[in-house]
């Protein structure tokens, strides 16, 4: 569900649309799973368009981002740090205070039930 329109006249949900179409390769791939699962985890999440070409997902604040790399799909969890993570999921930005990220590379399978409930998990703590 997009939000808003940007000043090329198209919704961020395009903008990523387009985005996972330029990639043209594993990370469109991966960037299209992540978000049809940020979407059966929460049907409610707002996509967003930031930062000059970088989704990102809000329930109720800022959830995750989606940032494509040249070797890595980094999926950014803005509490990251605050969230449960009992399937040791998050393997990047360990080290600070509030964020915490995955970084999915190619060829890697996604845990997708334990994605999926750190995702809820995450809707839950920005409604508390």
């Amino acid at each position: 569900m997009s939000k808003s329109v940007s000043e090329q006249g198209k919704s961020p949900s395009e903008l990523i649309d387009e985005r996972i179409r330029e990639l043209g390769d594993w990370r469109g791939e991966m960037l299209s799973r992540l978000r049809a699962l940020i979407r059966q985890a929460d049907p409610e999440m707002v996509e967003e368009w930031k930062w000059r070409g970088v989704p990102v997902w809000y329930h109720d604040g800022m959830i995750c981002t989606g940032e494509t790399y040249k070797a890595v799909v980094k999926m950014t969890f803005a509490k990251g740090a605050a969230l449960a993570d009992p399937s040791r999921l998050f393997n990047s930005s360990l080290d600070g205070n509030t964020r915490r990220a995955i970084d999915f590379r190619e060829g890697e399978t996604i845990d997708e039930e334990a994605l999926k409930a750190l995702i809820r998990a995450a809707v839950a703590l920005n409604a508390s």
